[in-house]
């Protein structure tokens, strides 16, 4: 069902230095590459959480995008008053890291600019900033600080598209960038406030560009901090859809909780728990990241919807995170009902197992389960263990056989494992559950 070859990521491919035309200037310039390393670390982290956040998550529309063919009285509203009433009191970037923490999250990404404009940060670019408001402090140096003492890899947003720069220069508000005329005084207005940006606060982890000018910027970003790891701006970032097939390289794809990036605090349909992690499984197996995103209430804090989706993730990656970080596509990414990933050696290959999933359980607790896998072979040294249990023991049932066993069968490997951990009081868990095989290869690969 899902077999398909792996494409070599390219990193692992020669990376000549080719040229690229930069801005206005005609003398070609060599265009600079995420260093191979950090992309090798990059693709390790597996889950990053993304955060949408901006002034006008007062109204709870869409970031930044109600500008676009709005009226001037609108306009003027948009951008003189409403940075009025913008007071985070409740703004505590550790409680974000403590829930990305127990949710599996390495990295984090936040909107320092979206296309509104609109600065979090102390910038001396413009007075549309957080600066500028009654909380009237830097809301990307404290996430920066609470990043970094928890352990969290630091990630920036930013939009080279700046609908308040397209505004004060008489230009429509709209995507896409300017008639032309004012394209360079944008790229090094851009340029100064992401001086601002790497300049204050050290070495920054990750950049996501968003909007024409992106590649440009990505380039600038290459010359100041060459560590840092541009995502989109270099590297493929499908949002919103998984691709079909694996993609060559690193790549990361994003995605909302509900159906709006920023906060929404009515008419919003979220994911579920089961559903988010399906992605990130499907994603890992297909060799990507998944960033999925958190968009927090105008107080600053987490909504309490998303907190216990996030919080339905950390369960499942604290019983299986071992089949998602740190590890690779296999040569098929899965089969019926199945997904593959393998740790990086090879030695270890985790099937994750969601075809049971659904609104009635089709793996009750204690009952022995059988999957034929026709990708995969058994050498004599192979094993199978459920990740998160010790296969000894039937809580209430010591007399059960749930010891894993694999047979190899002209039809293929064939496991017999029996789900004997209890993880909800009802004994009904409804997410995957990830097998790990040792000894294995798979068939004409």
């Amino acid at each position: 069902m899902r077999a398909s070859a792996y494409i070599l990521p390219a990193f692992l491919w020669t990376s000549a230095l080719t040229s690229l035309s930069h801005g206005d200037d005609s003398r070609p310039l060599k265009e600079l590459l995420n260093n191979p390393h950090r992309e090798a670390e990059f693709m390790d982290w597996g889950l990053g959480m993304f955060v949408h956040w901006s002034h006008d998550s007062q109204l709870g529309s869409v970031i930044s995008h109600s500008m676009v063919g709005a009226s001037e009285t609108y306009l003027d509203r948009f951008i003189n008053e409403l940075p009025k009433s913008f007071n985070p009191k409740q703004y505590d970037p550790d409680e974000w890291m403590e829930i990305a923490k127990i949710a599996g999250v390495k990295y984090m990404v936040l909107t320092t600019k979206h296309h509104s404009g609109f600065c979090m940060w102390d910038t001396e670019t413009t007075d549309f900033s957080i600066m500028h408001t009654p909380y009237g402090q830097d809301v990307v140096g404290k996430y920066v600080a609470a990043c970094r003492k928890h352990g969290v890899k630091v990630g920036f947003y930013f939009s080279p598209e700046d609908f308040l720069f397209l505004h004060r220069h008489g230009e429509v508000v709209r995507r896409e960038g300017t008639s032309g005329k004012e394209a360079p005084a944008l790229h090094d207005y851009n340029k100064k406030q992401l001086d601002e940006l790497f300049g204050r606060y050290g070495d920054i982890d990750v950049v996501f560009f968003d909007g024409r000018g992106g590649r440009e910027l990505a380039q600038y970003i290459h010359g100041i901090q060459p560590q840092c790891i541009v995502t989109r701006g270099e590297m493929e970032t499908p949002e919103q859809r998984l691709p079909q097939d694996p993609l060559p390289g690193p790549w990361e794809s994003c995605f909302t909780l509900g159906t709006q990036w920023q906060f929404k605090p009515t008419n919003e349909e979220y994911k579920t728990g089961t559903t988010l992690i399906n992605m990130l499984i499907e994603t890992r197996a297909k060799g990507g990241n998944l960033l999925i995103n958190a968009g927090p209430e105008p107080s600053g804090k987490l909504p309490f919807e998303q907190e216990r989706i996030f919080r339905e993730l950390g369960l499942w990656m604290f019983i299986n995170d071992e089949a998602i970080r740190g590890v690779r596509p296999c040569p098929v990414i899965g089969e019926q009902d199945v997904w593959y990933t393998q740790s990086k050696d090879g030695s270890s290959v985790y099937v994750l197992v969601t075809g049971h999933t659904g609104p009635v359980e089709r793996w009750p607790h204690g009952e022995r389960k059988e999957i034929l896998l026709t990708e995969l072979a058994a050498t004599d040294a192979a094993t199978v263990s459920v990740l998160g249990q010790n296969d000894k023991v039937l809580e209430y049932r010591p007399e059960e056989d749930v010891e894993s066993r694999l047979t190899q069968t002209p039809e293929g490997l064939l496991l017999s494992v029996v789900r004997a951990q209890r993880i909800y009081n009802n004994k009904r868990w409804p997410n995957a559950v990830v097998l790990k095989l040792k000894g294995v290869r798979f068939v004409n690969h």
